[in-house]
């Protein structure tokens, strides 16, 4: 299921769970502020040009989630975004990041993954990016995540020679620059 927008934050509370339940863990181990985080900047996230989450549902609640919006021409410097332009340089940034969908948070808890849960949020949310164009970045150290996405076909964005950063910037099966 897919909703837009401030609909969103009435789902606030269940997300923050889930959110806590995979990211406190291993490789992540996000702490309380952390996790606090998140649920403080989901109401200002949730007001970005093109902002959507897609969730999955079960009998026991939410089960999943992923959120995303339009990246802005001026692209951030907060989070990860200053490693992203290490990495790619602006040039590539804005060629192949800038205007596309970003997924900023995929979480599934651990007793819904390997059932196809990761790639049902991830079609569902990326089903209308603008032109295919959508990308997502992750933790190098996260490598199951990092062979999750891949297996999913999801393109992973080369660093210029000696600007490897700790993020990995993946594209989606469709966008055109892979």
């Amino acid at each position: 299921m897919i909703c837009y927008g401030q609909a969103v934050l009435d789902l606030a509370d269940e997300l923050v769970d889930v959110y806590a339940d995979v990211f406190s863990g291993p490789p992540w181990n996000e702490d309380e502020e952390t996790i606090r985080q998140f649920a403080t900047r989901l109401p200002a996230d949730a007001r970005r040009r093109g902002f959507r989450t897609a969730f999955a549902q079960s009998a026991t609640g939410i089960d999943g989630f992923a959120t995303g919006w339009i990246t802005p021409a001026a692209f951030p410097k907060i989070r990860g975004y200053a490693q992203v332009t290490a990495q790619l340089g602006a040039a590539r940034v804005k060629e192949l990041l800038t205007g596309a969908l970003e997924i900023d948070e995929l979480a599934v808890r651990p007793y819904a993954r390997g059932h196809g849960t990761g790639r049902a949020l991830l079609t569902e949310i990326t089903a209308d990016a603008p032109d295919r164009r959508a990308w997502l970045l992750t933790s190098r150290l996260a490598r199951d995540t990092v062979a999750t996405y891949r297996r999913l076909g999801w393109h992973e964005v080369p660093a210029r020679p000696g600007t490897e950063t700790g993020v990995v910037v993946f594209l989606s099966p469709e966008h055109p620059g892979r």
